[in-house]
């Protein structure tokens, strides 16, 4: 009998929530000590393979630099373990005296990770290590696009964490990748919390599942560039950050508004640091290569500024280092309004504060 691949996928969630739920009796049992154990073994496990991981992830999608993916891999694992490491999730947090009030830490239970194509490894890392710190046992949703560098990590993460006592099924991933597969984990019953990173449809799905959410979709961070600024040195860290695994952190900045009086000088700034402002005709081709049918056009993701505009049929040397628009509309129809997970900048002039 031929089983279709949604029905498949859906089946396979189901069996995977029931995995994590039953771990998840004897982890949320475990003291502190015991889910640190684990959390270290993860953390270590996923530095030794931090570099192997971050060129899989490249090859596979296309997207960034393997280089800056190593780092955030670090950034995922002992980083993140890092900074958790010492606090108390699990049993009493906190007691006072004088109000006679216990804080006590318990479990979630189950929590459901959907993992984007622009940072798959590095965000498995972290959500695993956070989740197990608190007593959590979790099902990893991979995007499609990223499968194979996503359930690599997921290995990793498992075997780590199994190999420093975790019950089995602490750590569980979706190996058959359908919308229906998704819609049926962030909606399963048995979900505690979901962990949604991805793009905006993606995260409101979350949002809208019934289940409690957090989520992290589209950034659109603005810089501001006032008179009194270091210029060499402010044009250096939004240029640090723009190109920073070519522009795939939904953090990294996407427009600048600079004063009036010192916008000639912070455009220079950019042209000697290696970035091309784009004529009025160019800007209008980039445009159409930012957006198609008002969607981010996915083949952008993650480039090279010179791939961009080759796309858009400009030229511009090959050691360019970021685009830039010089817009005025902040609208919705300003494609260089936009988030962009590129080096694509829309730069403003400002005449006050």
């Amino acid at each position: 009998m031929n089983i279709d691949r949604d029905l498949q996928s859906i089946q396979e969630v189901r069996d995977l929530v029931a995995k994590a739920k039953e771990a998840e009796k004897t982890l949320c049992t475990f003291p502190q000590e015991k889910l640190d154990a684990i959390c270290a073994s993860i953390a270590s496990a996923c530095m030794e393979h931090a570099e192997e991981l971050a060129k899989m992830a490249v090859q596979e999608t296309g997207f960034g630099k393997w280089e800056d993916k190593v780092l955030k891999n670090k950034l995922g694992s002992a980083i993140t373990w890092e900074s958790v490491k010492n606090m108390k999730t699990v049993g009493v947090l906190r007691e006072n005296e004088e109000t006679k009030v216990t804080e006590i830490g318990v479990p979630m239970g189950v929590v459901a990770a959907l993992i984007p194509s622009t940072n798959p490894t590095s965000t498995v890392m972290y959500k695993s290590i956070i989740s197990i710190k608190a007593g959590n046992a979790i099902v990893i949703s991979p995007h499609p696009g990223a499968k194979n560098c996503i359930t690599a990590t997921y290995k990793i993460v498992k075997e780590a964490a199994e190999r420093a006592g975790a019950p089995e099924g602490t750590v569980n991933c979706v190996s058959l990748t359908t919308v229906q597969a998704t819609d049926a984990l962030l909606k399963h019953p048995d979900v505690s919390i979901i962990l949604a990173t991805g793009g905006e449809a993606m995260v409101h799905a979350a949002y809208s599942s019934g289940n409690p959410a957090l989520g992290v979709g589209p950034g659109n961070g603005p810089s501001y560039i006032e008179k009194s600024a270091d210029i060499p040195m402010a044009v250096k860290r939004i240029m640090d950050s723009k190109t920073f695994d070519n522009g795939t952190i939904c953090a990294s900045e996407q427009s600048v508004t600079v004063l009036e009086g010192v916008y000639k000088a912070v455009k220079e700034e950019f042209q000697y640091r290696g970035c091309y402002f784009l004529k009025k005709d160019e800007i209008e081709k980039v445009r159409k290569t930012i957006l198609i049918n008002g969607a981010l056009n996915a083949k952008i993701v993650g480039q090279k500024a010179a791939t961009i505009a080759e796309m858009a049929g400009v030229t511009v040397p090959a050691e360019t280092k970021i685009l830039i628009g010089e817009v005025e509309s902040v609208d919705i129809s300003e494609e260089f309004a936009h988030e962009k997970l590129s080096p694509v900048l829309a730069m403003y002039k400002a005449k006050t504060f």
